[in-house]
């Protein structure tokens, strides 16, 4: 048995999703190319300045190690919120998948201010604040994904 076809209807109910997926690239690039890049060439002359030698990879500046873990944090946590969010999208409410969605982006966008510029002993606790609604609402996703589909 042939699907029925897509109609502009049914993609329309998509936009949603579509913008929360662009708004999370958007936020992924400006940590990538602003934060963290920015951060390393702030660093490089600061220590040039001091007569010392930046040591990107192995080095232990602090705020290099606090963005570090921004930019990796975001990216482990991309395949679960966008599978998640898209299951949700098409199995559940594309208006839910939004709304939830758009609330995680936000999240995610503090999660640096709220990490701070460098990195010490008490962030893992302060960043509960952040992280712990975001894996709230991946939990949901997929679990009323896979509830509709069963």
């Amino acid at each position: 048995m042939t699907p029925p076809p897509v109609t502009s209807s049914d993609l329309a109910q998509l936009q949603g999703p579509v913008l929360v997926t662009a708004a999370y690239f958007g936020l992924w690039y400006t940590l990538l190319l602003g934060l963290q890049r920015g951060t390393k060439y702030k660093l490089q002359a600061e220590y040039a300045e001091r007569g010392e030698t930046f040591d990107r990879y192995f080095g232990q500046d602090r705020r290099m190690l606090a963005v570090d873990r921004v930019v990796t944090n975001t990216l482990e946590q991309m395949g679960p919120f966008l599978a998640s969010l898209w299951l949700h999208a098409v199995f559940v409410s594309p208006t839910t998948a939004t709304w939830l969605g758009a609330a995680y982006v936000l999240l995610r966008a503090a999660y640096p201010k709220v990490l701070g510029s460098s990195l010490g002993a008490m962030q893992s606790k302060r960043i509960f604040v952040v992280t712990g609604p975001a894996y709230l609402i991946i939990a949901y996703l997929l679990g009323s994904s896979v509830a509709a589909v069963l």
